[in-house]
């Protein structure tokens, strides 16, 4: 039994496109064989009149509204299944998804974790467009992964509550599953698109991203030897001067400036971990 875990907030458009294809219609595995759960953390439980309506084989559940980490545990705290499916409500999953996962967990019979592949909808058009592509492996991105269920309420204790934004969770749960050895296998055949969209705040994004990777740091000093002062030094090299400069012309300048305002806090950040170092 699989259980299909959908956080979503005040994103009913985005919600519908992910949910029809994860119908019966549209999956090849059996019904029975899967549930689809929603939590939903909008004030106004936006997503409940939705499913009322239009999705009656979808367990609504109202989230606790204390972020994304803790409305995906709450999911998996009201899951049926021996296996959790995290997905996005913006991702599209391919007809194949739980199929795939299926025939994984038959070949693989000691893995608990599984890494899903995540694909974009076309290529990149804008500078200021994002898209967490994984098609080969090493992210277990929230947006597209399997984990047994006894693993990650048990062991693990599910993602992080702490993370104050919607970053780094994701990133904090693959380490501890390191740390303690466990076993993962990327699956490139369970796969879900996850079409670009274009950052309009990316001040405000890019700014609580670092603040949850502060919290990780604070959480696992261990990893300042990789994420410091060099690191977002390289990144911000890479971003401008082989991203943002030469890809300008080819996009043409869409979304140039707000693409220089990520770029420019990458050397900010580079900048304040070298004088905070504490």
């Amino acid at each position: 039994m699989f259980s299909i875990i959908i956080p979503t907030c005040n994103r009913n458009a985005l919600l519908k496109q992910c949910l029809d294809l994860l119908s019966s219609n549209s999956q090849v595995i059996s019904s029975d064989q899967y549930e689809v759960i929603v939590t939903d953390d909008s004030k106004q439980h936006q997503a409940k009149k939705l499913i009322a309506e239009s999705y009656n084989w979808v367990k609504w559940i109202a989230g606790p509204q204390i972020g994304p980490a803790a409305n995906r545990n709450y999911g998996a705290k009201n899951a049926n299944g021996d296996w959790l499916v995290f997905i996005d409500d913006d991702c599209l999953p391919n007809k194949d998804l739980i199929r795939n996962y299926q025939k994984a967990i038959t070949k693989h019979k000691s893995v608990l974790v599984f890494e899903g592949c995540i694909k974009a909808d076309r290529k990149q058009q804008d500078l200021a467009e994002e898209s967490p592509v994984n098609e080969t492996g090493g992210y277990l991105w929230s947006c597209n992964f399997m984990i047994s269920k006894s693993l990650f309420l048990n062991d693990l204790n599910g993602f992080d509550e702490n993370f104050p934004y919607a970053a780094m969770e994701d990133v904090d749960l693959d380490y501890r599953i390191n740390q303690i050895n466990i076993k993962k296998t990327f699956v490139k055949e369970a796969f879900v698109i996850h079409p670009w969209r274009q950052q309009k705040n990316m001040r405000d994004i890019t700014l609580k991203r670092f603040k949850s990777t502060l919290y990780f740091l604070k959480k696992h000093p261990e990893r300042k030897k990789d994420i410091n002062c060099k690191y977002y030094l390289v990144a911000f090299y890479n971003s401008f001067f082989k991203n943002t400069l030469i890809n300008a012309a080819k996009y043409k300048f869409k979304g140039f400036f707000r693409k220089i305002i990520y770029d420019m806090l990458q050397l900010y950040f580079s900048l304040y971990i070298l004088t905070h170092k504490n």
